[in-house]
């Protein structure tokens, strides 16, 4: 007799978006792309576009409705920009082309490769994703990119490498949160090997079948959607491997309330407040947060020998 045990994750049928509605939507979304592609070429850098388009990936169902895009696009965390919610329009004053990104560290090659360049190199696909913030607020989103492996592999870092760290961009002209003296900038974040080879891990050039708005990190950025949010960095310009534990930028500003790993778990409360929900934007509604966001199936065996580090907030 098979027996099917229910995931985490799973919510009622009826409540989950049809797959023909989110499928007609990007249809839809495509169509209205390719009217005012004269308008969306101007308005873009060129050498993102093609990370706005890719096949549906629908190995990851994220058992839950899209955020609207105009929230999703509205209600940014950005603090190069600024510390409220509202910077998508201070965003659009950030230099996105030309872009490349500085590869370093314990690799075959140290090298720069630029954006359009990159592009050449790896397969495109659309994701969908939930992304939970550690403020304990979560969106749902179709993300366009790569596997961040691919990135790996063409970055070729050396056998002994044991981190992934991600630098993100500084442009004190365009970032006036540059300006405070109580961040340590530039933002930096770090993965461990094995994590970037997991499929799940993903590099976003693009949001709602279009180029990465620059308020959500356009246009490249990470996206580890069991970690918290602050795991994916955004605008980023400088790849390095290590063998060395990296600091995280929330780490050395608050060690005690912020780890490295920083996976997603509702037993593990932040000193300040509680994990166990969170508020899914655009709607306010109050849902049960889900070990690693959900993503317990494709990830949790990357933590089975990692029981003596502190995993979680």
């Amino acid at each position: 007799m098979h027996i099917t045990r229910p995931h985490g994750w799973e919510i009622p049928e009826h409540k989950v978006t049809p797959e023909a509605a989110v499928l007609g939507r990007r249809g839809l979304v495509a169509g209205a792309a390719a009217l005012a592609a004269g308008h969306a070429l101007a308005a873009s850098p060129p050498a993102a576009a093609p990370g706005a388009v890719g096949p549906v990936n629908a190995r990851y169902k994220p058992g839950r409705a899209l955020t609207a895009e105009k929230v999703a696009e509205t209600y940014n965390n950005y603090y190069e920009i600024d510390d409220s919610k509202d910077i998508w329009q201070g965003a659009q004053q950030i230099r996105t082309a030309p872009w490349s990104i500085q590869v370093s560290g314990m690799v075959s090659k140290p090298r720069t490769i630029a954006l359009e360049d990159l592009f050449k190199q790896v397969q495109f696909e659309e994701r969908i994703y939930r992304h939970r913030c550690v403020e304990a607020w979560a969106m749902t989103v179709p993300w366009t990119g790569f596997p961040l492996r691919q990135l790996v592999k063409i970055c070729d870092p050396l056998a002994a490498a044991k981190y992934m760290v991600f630098q993100t961009a500084e442009q004190p002209k365009n970032m006036p949160g540059l300006d405070s003296p109580i961040y340590p900038w530039p933002y930096i974040e770090g993965l461990a090997i094995d994590e970037v080879a997991n499929d799940l891990a993903f590099v976003s050039t693009g949001l709602f079948g279009k180029p990465l708005p620059k308020q959500n990190g356009g246009p490249i950025r990470l996206t580890v959607p069991w970690k918290y949010g602050f795991k994916s960095a955004k605008a980023l310009v400088r790849i390095s491997f290590t063998d060395k534990q990296p600091v995280n930028f929330w780490q050395a500003i608050a060690p005690t309330e912020y780890g490295f790993w920083a996976n997603v778990n509702p037993a593990v409360p932040h000193p300040r407040w509680s994990q166990a929900q969170e508020r899914l934007i655009g709607t306010s509604e109050i849902v049960p947060t889900v070990i690693y966001n959900g993503y317990g199936d494709f990830v949790a065996s990357l933590y089975a020998n990692r029981s003596k580090d502190k995993l979680f907030m």
